[in-house]
């Protein structure tokens, strides 16, 4: 038990005898019993980190909107993701223009957004389109560092689209659509 003890506490020396007072004592139990359900309470309340999700919105694939315009080709850029954690990319339509193999992170992926989409605001007026593929062979965190490339890039226009058997075939011809390593 927890005691706070508030006599006089020392002898007299000389002088007066006085009377003996009688010794304060204050019992601090129920404020330690309040202290220590307070911490528990504001330790079983608090969180210590929210987590964090990025909104995609996807529209439903059987649902044909009249509001769709055509994007020029010259506007857009295809990602097709393969395998070994690289990407392969054209601008404009497929053939038309040589594939470029990459990689993710700041040196590969943004650096091209970056360039590519600075590129077609000068030629065009307009922003850049970007157009992702996923192949099979792609992993979930390949697709989660292009939404995030994208993210950072503050490229707003993009969408997740099917990979078409061409691509895949452009993948396997570039050494991009190897079996997943577990």
């Amino acid at each position: 038990m927890a005691e706070l003890d508030t006599s006089g506490g020392g002898k007299h020396k000389g002088g007066k005898v006085r009377s003996k007072k009688q010794s304060t004592r204050v019992d601090l139990t129920a404020m330690v019993d309040l202290a220590f359900l307070l911490i528990t309470f504001f330790i079983m309340t608090t969180t210590l980190a929210k987590s964090k999700a990025m909104d995609l919105a996807m529209p439903d694939k059987d649902e044909k909107t009249k509001d769709q315009l055509p994007i020029a080709a010259s506007r857009s850029l295809t990602l097709l993701l393969g395998s070994d954690d690289k990407l392969e990319w054209y601008l404009g339509e497929p053939g038309k223009s040589a594939p470029t193999i990459d990689n993710y992170g700041k040196d590969g992926l943004r650096k091209t957004l970056l360039e590519k989409g600075k590129e077609v605001q000068e030629k065009t007026g307009k922003f850049m389109f970007v157009v992702i593929k996923p192949s099979d062979r792609s992993t979930y965190k390949n697709m989660v560092s292009v939404l995030d490339e994208i993210n950072i890039t503050n490229i707003t226009s993009y969408g997740i689209v099917d990979i078409t058997p061409s691509e895949v075939a452009l993948l396997q011809k570039d050494g991009l659509y190897n079996e997943i390593k577990k």
